[in-house]
């Protein structure tokens, strides 16, 4: 089953855990970034301590309310462009809102989760498959119905391979 809309955004406001994300691509073209980008590429910066939006906003309700959010991004170096504005435009407010970020840097040493595809995954008993273009335009978004056991490695492998998004931006100059 595809998801969009309301059914998909539902997905954020009803788990009770965790909401978790793995991350493969070196960019995500999204439409409705694309002017922020572009000022990004031309010099604009944020200061990620005064952003507060929709989605930072749920962040922090959901910390108050002890539901997690995290993700890993699989990367290699040398950063895209993208991930660069990536991580200041939303990696850094998002973990001052209280997403777990964390980074897995795969450029000198084989991937663990080489072929594994982007995925959501709530509460550690639903996943939904994250569907792109290899340029990193989405196709869809897709209700995985099957056994969810490899999923749940995934992240075990994510998590315990990588490093706080904190640390490994510490001698970046985003």
């Amino acid at each position: 089953m595809l998801l969009a809309g309301d059914e998909w955004a539902a997905r954020f406001e009803k788990f009770r855990r965790e909401a978790w994300r793995l991350e493969t691509l070196p960019q995500y073209l999204m439409p409705q970034e694309a002017d922020e980008f572009e000022s990004f590429r031309n010099g604009a910066r944020i200061d990620p301590t005064t952003v507060s939006n929709a989605y930072t906003d749920r962040l922090r309700r959901q910390v108050t309310e002890g539901r997690a959010q995290g993700r890993v991004h699989v990367l290699t170096r040398p950063l895209s462009a993208y991930l660069r504005f990536e991580f200041q435009h939303y990696y850094q407010p998002h973990a001052l809102a209280g997403e777990e970020i964390r980074v897995l840097d795969v450029t000198n040493r084989p991937d663990p989760l080489e072929g594994v595809q982007d995925f959501w995954m709530f509460d550690r008993a639903e996943v939904v498959l994250m569907n792109y273009h290899p340029d990193g335009r989405q196709i869809s978004r897709e209700l995985f119905d099957g056994d969810i056991s490899p999923f749940l490695e995934f992240q075990r492998i994510a998590v315990d391979e990588s490093v706080p998004f904190e640390e490994y931006v510490q001698d970046l100059d985003l």
